[in-house]
């Protein structure tokens, strides 16, 4: 069915996403660009969006979906408007969040004359009451249902399984097959679903921007194959090349308790494995392919199960990850940005600060600084930050195995580790935020600098912002490993970036302790 006059293929829109910060919204954005298209993300911290490589092509303005103020402004001269956000694992209220954002979105968009609404949601089993979905396929119904029921014209697109690089989806199929030879399994790996490729989603987003404005209605969408979640492990050993896997259901792993195995032995905490195995139960298939009629499929598309997968694989391991699961805020994990505003006045600051000389260039310190973290590890004790790291996946936090997006290149808002980039100053200063549960907050601060002597100074800073008696206890119970920690990771990265620069046998000038080692509680009135 062509376009109508007004919304004709190859018009310019403007277009608003949300959510740009994540998975989905952060490869949309740069597939509407290369379509003409305008874009405009609305983000509560437009920072994390600075170091995207499209980020110069596109508008960013600061707000939040549940503040209508804010998506007012958004909204002003936009044509189509994204809607790709949603409070999972926010809290038990996360239903009446996503509620009540939804409805604030759609009327803002009303107000503002938005010609479309596009929003990508689940794809949910048919004949199965709303009221006996899991609580995330309840949520992403009634979010649906909302934008339908609104007066904008909606296209609201049903998705089961996204495969591609760095989806929480492919991550938790990729490390269960790949770490377990033998896996002891929840029933719900019989459960029959309909996966589809990342790519095939980002086209169907792209196309809903131009379809006709009589259209006002949701699709589901999924990829040729339906398969249960056994068949797929086993699939991706063998494109995987590993040996066969032994798969063993059992009956009586809960979603609960399946939500934990799964945070066990994959990066994805059990704070986004529960909703997701909690799905997992419902057979959601595709009942229509209705959405071919106005976005037609060309040759081979939508891609095979096994085409996807083996697609997702090359970029992991050619490391072309764009954007990944963690992309996006951590449910639970502290968002506040570094206390340095009036707002932390009279509060409690502690600090760790060190620094000390290094006999190397600033750009070979700068390297090393930028590559820290994943496969390259924190220069410091293995042992303390991987014991540190299974106590925070005991507890329900993100653990240390979410690694880099990439191997070389940090950006603001990237997942590094249990940490997240919260500001790059390149050649200069990496500022990361702690996302592991703590009783406070923490950041850890590296500085490349020039002392007065024109050398090259490496200085490091641990800040921490205690909540209530228990963070005080805290910081005061792990500073005697301070020295061992930080100290060591202040030496061991000086002499990382030297060993390429200095003159053979010369060490570098350290002491065992870290030169200029300083160690003080601040009190802000």
């Amino acid at each position: 069915m062509a376009a109508t006059e007004g919304q004709r293929d190859g018009e310019r829109l403007r277009c608003l996403v949300t959510g740009a910060s994540g998975y989905i919204g952060g490869r949309l954005v740069p597939e509407l660009l290369q379509a003409g298209h305008l874009v405009r993300c609305l983000a509560r911290s437009p920072a994390k969006l600075h170091d995207h490589p499209w980020a110069q092509d596109a508008e960013t303005v600061r707000g939040d979906v549940t503040d209508a103020a804010s998506v007012a402004k958004a909204m002003r001269g936009v044509d189509v408007a994204y809607y790709l956000v949603h409070a999972l694992g926010t809290g038990s209220t996360f239903e009446d969040t996503d509620r009540r954002a939804a409805r604030i979105f759609a009327e803002q968009a009303h107000a503002a004359g938005v010609r479309r609404i596009v929003y990508l949601g689940g794809l949910t089993p048919k004949g199965v009451s709303e009221r006996s979905l899991s609580p995330h396929l309840r949520s992403r119904a009634e979010v649906g249902r909302i934008f339908l029921d609104a007066p904008v014209p909606a296209t609201v697109l049903r998705a089961a399984i996204v495969i591609g690089s760095g989806s929480a989806s492919f991550e938790m199929l990729r490390y269960l097959t790949e770490r377990l030879p033998v896996m002891v399994t929840p029933s719900w790996v019989h459960t029959r679903t309909q996966p589809i490729g990342v790519h095939d989603v980002l086209r169907y987003l792209v196309g809903s921007a131009t379809m006709p404005p009589d259209v006002d209605r949701a699709f589901d969408v999924g990829g040729p194959d339906v398969l249960t979640y056994r068949e797929m492990m086993r699939r991706y050993a063998v494109i995987a090349g590993l040996r066969r896997r032994l798969i063993v259901p059992v009956p009586v792993l809960t979603p609960r308790l399946s939500s934990h195995w799964v945070g066990l032995v994959t990066p994805v905490p059990a704070s986004i494995a529960r909703p997701l195995t909690e799905s997992l139960r419902h057979e959601v298939v595709c009942h229509e392919h209705d959405i071919a009629r106005y976005l037609p499929d060309p040759p081979g598309r939508p891609l095979p199960f096994d085409e996807a997968l083996a697609l997702a694989l090359r970029r992991v391991r050619d490391v072309q990850v764009a954007t990944r699961w963690s992309s996006g805020a951590v449910p639970g994990a502290p968002s506040d940005p570094l206390p340095t505003d009036p707002d932390w006045a009279g509060g409690s600051l502690y600090e760790d600060d060190r620094h000390l000389p290094v006999d190397a260039s600033r750009a070979s310190l700068w390297k090393v600084v930028e590559g820290i973290g994943g496969d390259n590890g924190w220069y410091s004790f293995p042992l303390a930050w991987a014991v540190r790291g299974w106590l925070d996946r005991f507890v329900g936090g993100v653990g240390p195995r979410r690694g880099r997006r990439d191997a070389e290149r940090l950006r603001v808002g990237d997942p590094l580790d249990f940490w997240r980039v919260e500001e790059i100053e390149p050649g200069r200063l990496l500022r990361l935020r702690a996302e592991m549960r703590l009783p406070g907050l923490a950041w850890l601060e590296m500085y490349v600098e020039t002392d007065t002597a024109g050398r090259t100074r490496y200085r490091q800073r641990t800040l921490f912002h205690p909540r209530g008696l228990l963070g005080h206890a805290y910081w005061w119970g792990v500073a005697p490993f301070h020295a061992v920690v930080f100290g060591g990771m202040a030496r061991n990265i000086a002499q990382a970036a030297a060993k390429g620069t200095r003159a053979p046998g010369r060490a570098p000038r350290t002491d065992r302790t870290g030169r200029h080692a300083r160690f003080v509680r601040i009190i802000r009135r």
